[in-house]
């Protein structure tokens, strides 16, 4: 499990859970409930770093600490 932090919740336009993960541009995943989505999202990040790996593409640090707003 990877240590980005990963926003899930419901999207009326597309009737289903969504996932983004902010530190990694362009990651969103779809799931019918909130689990489906955020595993979705784990396998989407590893997707993006073996690419951005691949590619040369400088990997972002996961942040590590939850801040509240």
């Amino acid at each position: 499990m990877s240590k980005y932090g990963i926003f899930v919740y419901w999207s009326d336009q597309d009737e289903c859970f969504v996932s983004e993960v902010p530190e990694l541009p362009s990651i969103k995943a779809h799931g019918d409930n909130q689990t489906e989505a955020l595993e979705n999202a784990q396998q989407a990040i590893e997707l993006w770093i073996k690419v951005a790996k691949e590619d040369g593409i400088k990997i972002p640090k996961p942040k590590g600490k939850i801040q509240y707003a």
